[in-house]
């Protein structure tokens, strides 16, 4: 089983998206819009087309960060909360120091990156888009 995140914005998945493809790299391997959808399947109100249906982008091995923007015309409501993080695990202290500078960038650090007392090092924020992070970095003894 693979877990791949699933982020829901309100008009910024381009912007959060593009960020997070400058800070991992790749290119987007999936980027549909709301205009894409046949009209005869779902009528199209003015103002969404250019809104992002669907966006995926490759993180590490077999991973994928994927994300929508909702559409309140077309039904959809958009509820920011506490109770989503993305934890990551990078391979190396570098790549991890490297990845949690670069996502908190903009946004809040709850937790400075820094070794605790489990042994590993670890931080945590919200991003500069809402979304929450962890990054535990484990070095092998």
């Amino acid at each position: 089983m693979k877990i791949n995140p699933y982020l829901n914005f309100d008009g910024q998945t381009e912007e959060a998206f593009t960020f997070y493809k400058s800070v991992f790299g790749g290119e987007f391997n999936g980027l549909q819009r709301f205009k894409d959808i046949p009209s005869e399947e779902q009528p199209m109100p003015d103002g969404e087309g250019e809104r992002i249906m669907h966006i995926s982008l490759p993180i590490g091995d077999g991973n994928y960060l994927m994300g929508s923007d909702i559409s309140e015309k077309m039904g959809m409501k958009l509820s920011k909360g506490n109770n989503v993080y993305i934890s990551l695990h990078p391979e190396s202290m570098e790549e991890a120091e490297r990845i949690f500078n670069a996502l908190s960038e903009g946004g809040t650090i709850e937790m400075k990156f820094e070794k605790m007392f489990w042994g590993d090092h670890f931080g945590s924020f919200t991003d500069k888009f809402g979304v929450q992070w962890m990054v535990n970095y484990h070095e092998e003894e």
